[in-house]
């Protein structure tokens, strides 16, 4: 065998060799993108409309809870995601766009979006979301959700209601389907409770005006 056969055949092997090191490199995990089901709340026509406007900021959140992870915290509070799912946007932005079509769907108060500097409303509600998440209750698999709410004047530079709020919702199943579907059912509890909150709030605060 001449030298430049010896060459081509060490050349082959390297590449040989180059290509089955390739072959045992890990795939790329797939992952499924999520947005919370369509809410269950609908339009409602209220008598007693009130004149004033909110906004609904997105609440804060910490590194942990205000991502696009699906999260799962085990009975020795291990903190783990669901593997190959992701929701479609941080958890803060899907609670913020769930209350502000939530306060649009209540009709009793005049909605004027979120995170906009430009407008000035009479009451802006903001707040920290410290849970969305799956967690074991009695041993068995349910979303949580805990925000704790605070409404403002802006036009005052005052907070004039804080109030805390939790839902808790069974996973009906084992599938990520049904793990979806109870975070949206949980989604429209805390809607409801913080809306029917802040109405009153409004209320009172009108009341208190007008003496």
């Amino acid at each position: 065998m001449t030298a430049g056969q010896r060459y081509f055949m060490f050349e082959m092997g390297m590449i040989c060799a180059f290509l089955g090191a390739c072959s045992i490199l890990p795939q790329a995990e797939t992952i499924e993108l999520y947005q919370l089901p369509s809410s269950s709340i609908t339009n409602t026509a209220h008598a007693d409309k009130l004149p004033g406007t909110v906004r609904v900021s997105t609440p804060f959140g910490s590194r942990v809870t205000d991502s696009q992870q699906v999260l799962i915290v085990n009975e020795d509070n291990r903190i783990n995601a669901y593997k190959g799912a992701r929701w479609s946007d941080s958890a803060s932005v899907l609670v913020r766009n769930r209350l502000t079509n939530a306060f649009r769907a209540d009709g009793r108060l005049n909605t004027i979006g979120h995170d906009n500097a430009d407008l000035l409303p009479d009451l802006e509600l903001d707040g920290e979301l410290a849970a969305f998440q799956v967690e074991y209750v009695e041993g068995k698999p349910a979303v949580i959700i805990r925000m704790y709410a605070t409404l403002v004047q802006p036009a005052r530079y005052k907070a004039i209601a804080t109030n805390g709020f939790e839902v808790m919702q069974r996973v009906e199943g084992t599938g990520m389907p049904e793990v979806i579907k109870a975070f949206g059912k949980a989604s429209d509890r805390l809607a409801g409770e913080i809306v029917g909150w802040t109405v009153e709030q409004s209320k009172a605060l009108q009341s208190k005006t007008q003496e």
